[in-house]
């Protein structure tokens, strides 16, 4: 007779536009004959507790803090998905907690937030996992296959593209402010250079970013000021070994037929990506350097190029906003509590992401490349 791991008890601190997102997939998990069950959630907000007593049911126990998921001593795991610049603080109740925890993106907002929670992670008693499910949305994990195998041979160049709709608004508007956020180049495109990263395998040397709050939110106000956080920029990351990212980022641009393009091009090949769309496609061109060429000029050869759907269940894309990424990284995570796989996702992952963002906004107020330290 096989016997059935225990079920894995999960809370989550935050219970915002995230957070929700978080309880709807871990209740897909479930769903899936994962045994995983969310059974208590905090937020300081009363609105927010009860919507999450609608969505997971009476049984759920409530609190107003964070600390009180840990002192109620009945918890496998906590997500925390509150504000950005409330993580560190989060953290501070729960460290030395037997808890495994997953924080989301991006660890804080400040690199001396980041530190002090790499310092205090080291002798946490459970799993820590930063929440950068990019990597699990599906046709970007095909596209870093394609790069370890081999289909670009060496990498030398990485794009990525987001050109999408503008900020959502979330619960108390905290996401309209740098102060919050750590800037948009740190909220949002800690996922991109976390990206870059992984896909490069090199350590990132220098950061040189041109950017500007051109459209978005400017005829708001929230208690009289006027939101601060840039809607588009340029960002280039210098790597070791000469290897080069850019982002390209546009958040006033919902007339695109796609949100995000990542493009890896090598020394053999190139491989891209696109979402919503789910298509990745990989070139050759050593396949076409191998052909006889003396009878014409090189030129574009679309029949090199092969084109991949890659398809991922409705369930899981209704599920949140992340193409299903969401699902896969909770799946991960349950198995790394469960001894079945590593932690994917490090402290140390998170802090170079947000590294790489206050080194963008600072080259933008600065007008001048910025030297990552040797420690990122």
């Amino acid at each position: 007779m096989t016997t059935q791991p225990p079920v894995l008890r999960y809370g989550i601190a935050g219970y915002g536009l995230m957070g929700a997102e978080h309880a709807r997939n871990l209740t897909l998990l479930g769903e899936h004959g994962l045994r995983v069950r969310v059974t208590a959630v905090a937020d300081p907000r009363p609105e927010s507790r009860l919507r999450a007593r609608r969505h997971l049911g009476e049984e759920i126990a409530l609190y107003e803090a964070a600390g009180e998921l840990a002192a109620a001593g009945e918890l496998d795991a906590v997500v925390i998905a509150s504000p950005n610049h409330t993580h560190g603080a989060v953290l501070e109740k729960l460290w030395g907690h037997r808890l495994h925890l997953l924080v989301e993106k991006p660890l804080c907002t400040t690199n001396e937030d980041c530190e002090r929670v790499r310092e205090r992670a080291q002798d946490h008693p459970g799993l820590v996992w930063v929440g950068m499910e990019y990597r699990y949305m599906a046709p970007v994990a095909r596209l870093i296959e394609e790069v370890r195998g081999g289909s670009v041979g060496r990498p030398v160049m990485v794009a990525i593209r987001e050109h999408r709709f503008p900020f959502l608004p979330k619960i108390g508007d905290w996401n309209r402010f740098n102060d919050n956020t750590g800037g948009t180049l740190v909220e949002k495109c800690c996922h991109f250079f976390d990206l870059m990263v992984q896909i490069v395998g090199k350590r990132p040397l220098r950061v040189f970013a041109s950017g500007a709050q051109d459209v978005n939110h400017l005829d708001e106000r929230y208690d009289g000021r006027v939101p601060d956080i840039l809607d588009n920029a340029f960002v280039v990351v210098d790597f070791e070994d000469g290897v080069r990212g850019l982002l390209d980022l546009c958040m006033f641009a919902e007339a695109s037929e796609h949100e995000q393009e990542i493009v890896v091009t090598g020394d053999r090949g190139k491989v891209e990506c696109f979402l919503p769309q789910s298509l990745v496609r990989v070139g050759r061109r050593d396949l076409a350097a191998a052909e006889p060429s003396d009878s014409e000029p090189r030129r574009m050869r679309s029949d090199l190029v092969e084109e991949v759907v890659i398809p991922v269940e409705a369930d899981l894309l209704s599920a949140g906003h992340h193409h299903g990424s969401t699902y896969w990284q909770h799946r991960h995570f349950a198995d790394a509590i469960r001894g079945e796989r590593e932690v994917a996702v490090s402290v140390r992952d998170g802090a170079l992401a947000v590294a790489i963002g206050v080194a963008a906004h600072r080259s933008i107020d600065e007008g001048r490349p910025i030297e990552l330290d040797d420690r990122s």
